[in-house]
């Protein structure tokens, strides 16, 4: 789910203003500017998400009308719910999309990319990055339900189209 209250979504800056500096910015910046669709009702990660999110691929809509999708109701064919919200296309599912990543407009990202190969910054260390806010380790990790398992990750689910005879 955004942590971003609404009011702060109003507030966002315009794709000139930089990039969003977090994932969460970047998708209420998306969702401000129209490239996100949210989904509340649950949403089986194994048969309805990426389905869902490949129609608008496979069903012939053009780049520029292609969405980022939010889905914070998951769960799976057992039925068991994660706490985690999945987004998918939320980086790159048009040139609009990217366009809000990058922090500049389409016409400009070639130009930048080029700029940043030339030119690459040198790493930052950081004592307690936020991505290491939660670690999990040992016991945490083994076991039904734990480690990878609590990820709400899509399993592509062979169907046979063989038929008995």
């Amino acid at each position: 789910m955004l942590d971003v209250g609404t009011d702060a979504r109003r507030s966002l800056p315009k794709p000139d203003a930089g990039p969003p500096l977090d994932f969460q910015s970047h998708l209420a910046a998306l969702e401000a500017q129209g490239l996100l669709v949210r989904i509340d009702r649950p949403i089986n990660k194994d048969t309805e998400l990426h389905p869902l999110v490949r129609w608008q691929f496979q069903g012939g809509l053009k780049e520029d009308q292609r969405r980022a999708f939010l889905f914070t109701n998951v769960i799976d064919s057992a039925g068991h719910r994660y706490d985690i919200a999945v987004a998918v296309g939320a980086l790159a599912a048009s040139p609009q999309i990217y366009a809000v990543g990058m922090g500049r407009p389409v016409e400009e990202i070639e130009a930048a990319w080029i700029r940043a190969i030339a030119s690459p910054l040198p790493p930052i260390l950081v004592d307690a990055p936020p991505c290491q806010a939660v670690v999990l380790m040992g016991e945490e990790l083994r076991g039904n339900g734990k480690g990878l398992a609590r990820l709400p990750v899509p399993i592509r689910r062979q169907v046979s189209t063989l038929r008995p005879t």
